[in-house]
């Protein structure tokens, strides 16, 4: 989901009474959005409860999630998860276009343009 939308949610939840946290990997725009409390996992887009099937991880993440909600004490609380996603590789590869992938990119956009004006 767009950290954008659940950061404005959670303050809109905030401005009702809910305690909210958000967990996150694009921590400019949850904290320009000013959420009271964050969780920064710093991980590829998609990933922010941990890497898939690491259930310890992700067990570990939710909780100082709550840890979070329960303990801040100012707003605009940004934790960061002492977590890594292993090697720093996604970083330089993800959302890459090299001239090996280049056209076969350009055919899946193309493609998802045609599939959004059919419909």
């Amino acid at each position: 989901m767009c950290h954008q939308t659940v950061s404005l949610v959670a303050r809109t939840l905030e401005a009702s009474g809910v305690t909210t946290v958000v967990i996150g990997s694009a921590r400019d725009i949850v904290e320009e959005a000013g959420v009271p409390r964050f969780v920064f996992v710093d991980f590829p887009l998609g990933n922010p409860c941990g890497k898939p099937n690491d259930r310890a991880m992700q067990r570990e993440i939710v909780s100082l999630a709550l840890s979070v909600a329960a303990s801040a004490i100012a707003p605009r609380t940004t934790v960061q998860a002492p977590f890594r996603w292993g090697t720093d590789d996604w970083r330089t590869n993800y959302m890459a276009v090299t001239d090996e992938n280049r056209d076969a990119l350009a055919r899946a956009g193309a493609a998802r343009r045609a599939a959004a004006t059919d419909s």
